[in-house]
């Protein structure tokens, strides 16, 4: 606590002063850009691994960035998207997993907790889609590389469930609303981003538009894309450099193999997990 406090103090003192402004102008309401969930694991800090600012995520945390499904639960998640996308007009959803999950570790081993965590045990219950896909697709395999199939498949299950909500499936239909599949490596640092095109984790920054890329190197990446999307900066552009022409802009990756996969797998276990929804989809 006397951490805590302390770091306040040093929050008035050295952030207040300098962005008095911005402090005002959000008093009189918010205006996010992007809905960002995530788990609530300790390690993992939305506005940090993307930089994003105050005021620009709105955050829903929980035990394994789950979100049940629509009508499932009287919990606050569903609540929190729909004001997020009718009251705020998100037009961007991320929904962020990552490595070593606690609660997908639960998840693999329900019949422990039911007795030890009940609360827990019923949370964890509205992931049962994840753990039956897991246990009917991937019974061959167990430990860490059992954890990481599961930490991947569980965040395209919390899509599949977002989209069961009526504004979500509204604003999908009239395309004024995307959704994004996150993984954040706590051992690196790195976010890679689910393509359905290719089945696999890549790195976000090869999935922008042409037209976001242009944003992007070009300074004007406010008015193209969202903060959190924008966490890397196109590689290969120093600082003050003028920017590439469109030619020279990566394009969206189209691998035979994941790219960025965790450092710890080998490129058979990583092509396999993270390739592991392309037999269902």
């Amino acid at each position: 606590m006397k951490k805590l406090i302390q770091g306040h103090q040093q929050f008035r003192q050295s952030y207040v002063p300098t962005h008095l402004d911005q402090l005002e102008e959000l008093s009189q309401g918010q205006k996010p850009r992007v809905l960002f969930i995530t788990c609530s694991d300790s390690r993992i800090d939305p506005n940090l691994i993307t930089q994003a600012d105050i005021g620009d995520l709105f955050v829903i945390r929980n035990a394994g960035n789950i979100i049940p499904p629509y009508g499932a639960a009287n919990g606050g998640e569903g609540a929190a998207v729909e004001y997020a996308i009718n009251a705020l007009d998100i037009r961007q959803i991320i929904v962020c997993g990552h490595s070593r999950c606690g609660a997908m570790k639960g998840l693999l081993q329900l019949g422990k907790l039911e007795e030890e965590m009940p609360l827990v045990y019923s949370w964890l219950k509205h992931s049962e889609a994840t753990r039956r896909l897991v246990k009917e697709n991937y019974s061959q395999y167990s430990g860490a590389e059992l954890l990481e199939i599961t930490i991947a498949e569980n965040v395209l299950t919390q899509i599949e469930n977002l989209k069961t909500y009526p504004i979500v499936h509204s604003r999908l239909y009239q395309r004024k609303l995307e959704i994004f599949a996150w993984i954040y490596h706590l051992e690196t640092g790195e976010v890679l981003a689910f393509d359905p095109e290719t089945h696999s984790y890549v790195p976000p920054q090869s999935q922008l538009s042409l037209r976001e890329m242009r944003g992007l190197v070009s300074g004007g990446h406010e008015k193209t894309i969202s903060p959190a999307i924008a966490c890397e900066l196109v590689p290969g552009t120093p600082p003050n450099q003028k920017p590439r022409s469109p030619e020279s802009i990566p394009q969206p990756v189209k691998a035979e193999v994941p790219i960025g996969a965790a450092p710890w797998l080998t490129p058979e276990q990583a092509d396999r997990i993270y390739r592991g929804s392309a037999g269902r989809r």
